[in-house]
């Protein structure tokens, strides 16, 4: 199997059907790329200490308008700095219903320029 340069490993990391370690390229690539960054906390990688953007310290403030402003902040820094190869972080939108939040990330893929969206929800 040939892996292309901007393949990466599939997120989750898994084996696929014939036996080998799962690769993802193209959309499905840049998503584990992000929600690795945002799952991540400070000081999880050993090779990367400062890998991440602590969002699970976030989730557990006060749900009000500062927190969704750090959450906002937090985030777009995050992915400007680690996946700045591959995306142009245009806008976060990080809203909240009761106990629910959720994160909206829209950005532009530099490969071909074109404008993408991420939405993930927590509990």
């Amino acid at each position: 199997m040939l892996i292309e340069e901007k393949d990466s490993f599939a997120f989750p990391f898994g084996i696929d059907e014939a036996g080998r370690v799962g690769i993802s390229g193209g959309d499905d690539a840049i998503r584990g790329k992000i929600i690795q960054v945002l799952f991540t906390a400070p000081g999880e990688r050993v090779n990367l200490p400062t890998f991440g953007c602590g969002l699970f310290n976030l989730v557990f403030e006060p749900n009000n308008t500062v927190l969704a402003t750090a959450m906002e902040f937090t985030v777009g820094q995050a992915l400007t700095r680690w996946l700045d190869d591959d995306i142009i972080v245009d806008g976060v939108d990080v809203s909240s219903e009761e106990e629910t939040v959720t994160i909206e990330i829209a950005y532009t893929k530099k490969a071909d320029l074109s404008k993408k969206q991420v939405r993930i929800h927590f509990k």
